[in-house]
């Protein structure tokens, strides 16, 4: 099997797209795929931009060809909330769980979004921990039990958490990270590039001054850039043991 079929077959195992991640992590284990090359990732990045079977859906998420209008409709059809969440907010945040998995974090999704869609499974899937460690009093864990993703580190104590914004106002978003000000831990708002603004202006209020310092923006180029650097360092230490 040639490697471009490899990669063909793993996007459809995937739903007709996929991150580079992603792809790192699975085109070369297809059955009758030869890899034999140093650097099997810039290949796979190699393939996606030079056959015309896939298509660019941003820097770092490609498509089938043959798949374009069903997953241009996924990710950009459509414009009702349902689409909006299951395939943008529910996406990036399994990705953002699986970098923390890749990091060597436990990482935790909020029981109501459990069975949201993420690829060809469900978030429950992704996340390692199924119930959230009591770190703190019982009135702030009720706040961070509903941030989508945390990571957690071997101490059980958070070490990082995230709220994805597409669409929704993430003023609360911040609320909740001011009730978890105490703790020595990183707070991500993720979003598209063009809230970036709006982020800007809402972390300078002075109700936010408290965790202005603490609190990064993280555009959905950046978290696919990640994702994939992630995995490719996870991968290339694996090989080494």
């Amino acid at each position: 099997m040639k490697q471009h079929e490899a990669v063909i077959l793993a996007m459809q195992q995937n739903g007709g797209y996929a991150t580079l991640g992603q792809l790192y992590q699975t085109a070369p284990k297809i059955p009758g795929s030869k890899w034999r090359t140093k650097t099997p990732f810039a290949t796979i990045r190699r393939i996606v931009q030079e056959h015309n079977e896939f298509f660019k859906i941003r820097p770092g998420l490609w498509a089938l060809t043959s798949e374009k209008e069903k997953v241009l409709h996924l990710f950009s059809g459509e414009k009702t909330e349902t689409k909006e969440r299951e395939y943008s907010h529910y996406f990036f945040q399994g990705l953002v769980a699986e970098i923390g998995n890749l990091k060597g974090f436990q990482t935790f999704i909020p029981a109501q979004d459990k069975n949201k869609p993420y690829s060809k499974q469900k978030l429950g899937d992704v996340a390692t921990l199924s119930k959230l460690y009591e770190f703190t009093y019982t009135d702030v864990l009720r706040k961070a039990q509903t941030i989508d993703v945390a990571w957690f580190n071997v101490r059980k104590y958070p070490n990082s958490f995230f709220e994805i914004e597409h669409s929704t106002d993430m003023y609360n978003s911040l609320l909740k990270f001011v009730e978890l000000q105490d703790f020595r831990t990183n707070f991500y708002i993720v979003a598209d590039s063009q809230r970036q603004v709006e982020f800007d202006t809402k972390i300078s209020l002075s109700a936010f001054s408290p965790i202005k310092s603490f609190v990064r923006f993280w555009d959905y180029e950046l978290v696919l850039d990640l994702h994939a650097k992630v995995a490719a360092s996870h991968l290339a230490e694996k090989a080494l043991l």
